[in-house]
């Protein structure tokens, strides 16, 4: 259970580094600033066509009778936005450090140079970093869209969908989040997406610790945009752990052209 609070310290210690070094703060905030004002665009488009679309979807109902057919409508509608809600809160991470991809790898950089050791760097060319970015990001996704699925269909089971499904669906959330952001450091060491989501798997609690908090936290709107940077810095710091417990991430793996060409 240590690793639950070693996790949450990682998080928080990556809010600390960026308060400390307000440049870099500032310099952090512009992805997520573009990205977020894309998403609120979307979300209050679904928040508007939300029944709309589930009337569509339900033309069986349409011969119901009070309650029944309202009821059925409701639900499902409230299922779509949170849905969309769980998937905004998933994807924002993916598209805002696709989006500065060169901001938070010159962070993530700046985070290791202070905390001692070797800075890694990928050698390639920032297309190709970003191609990387991108396929790995909807691997990722297509991960969390299952588990999304199966969540969306145990949210119809009594007391169990109320309850146990949302606390689930945060676990998710903040599991895949720290993936995502741990990716920073992580392929900048060359390493691949299976080599990475095989780090995490070997600290679940760790992983679990440092994202749930900041899933909770994302919840919050404009939250999200003002603790990325931290949230990256803070993610840099669980990645040197997570390749280097003892030494704190400095050797790792250097191998990024054979990696890479996986």
């Amino acid at each position: 259970m240590s690793d639950l609070g070693a996790g949450f310290g990682y998080l928080m210690k990556g809010q600390r580094w960026v308060i400390g070094h307000g440049r870099w703060f500032g310099f952090g905030l512009l992805p997520g600033l573009i990205t977020l004002v894309v998403y609120a665009g979307a979300l209050v488009g679904l928040g508007y066509g939300a029944d709309d679309l589930v009337a569509w979807a339900t033309p069986f109902a349409d011969d119901w009778s009070s309650p029944w057919m309202g009821l059925l409508r409701t639900t499902l509608t409230a299922f779509v936005f949170v849905f969309g809600l769980f998937l905004a809160v998933i994807t924002f991470t993916a598209v805002t450090l696709l989006v500065g991809q060169p901001f938070y790898e010159s962070l993530s950089e700046e985070v290791e140079r202070d905390a001692g050791g070797e800075v890694h760097e990928s050698g390639l060319p920032l297309w190709r970093e970003l191609w990387i970015s991108a396929r790995d990001s909807v691997r990722i996704l297509l991960r969390v869209a299952l588990f999304g699925i199966v969540l969306f269909a145990c949210g119809f089971i009594p007391v169990v969908g109320q309850t146990v499904v949302p606390a689930i669906g945060i676990c998710v959330s903040g599991y895949f989040l720290t993936q995502e952001l741990t990716g920073v450091a992580l392929q900048r060491r060359g390493l691949h997406l299976k080599k990475r989501l095989g780090l995490l798997r070997t600290r679940r609690l760790l992983v679990l610790g440092f994202g749930v908090p900041l899933a909770l936290s994302f919840l919050v709107p404009f939250v999200a945009v003002f603790l990325m940077p931290g949230a990256v810095a803070g993610a840099t710091l669980l990645a040197r752990e997570l390749v280097d417990p003892a030494g704190g991430g400095g050797s790792g793996d250097t191998a990024a052209p054979k990696e890479w060409a996986v």
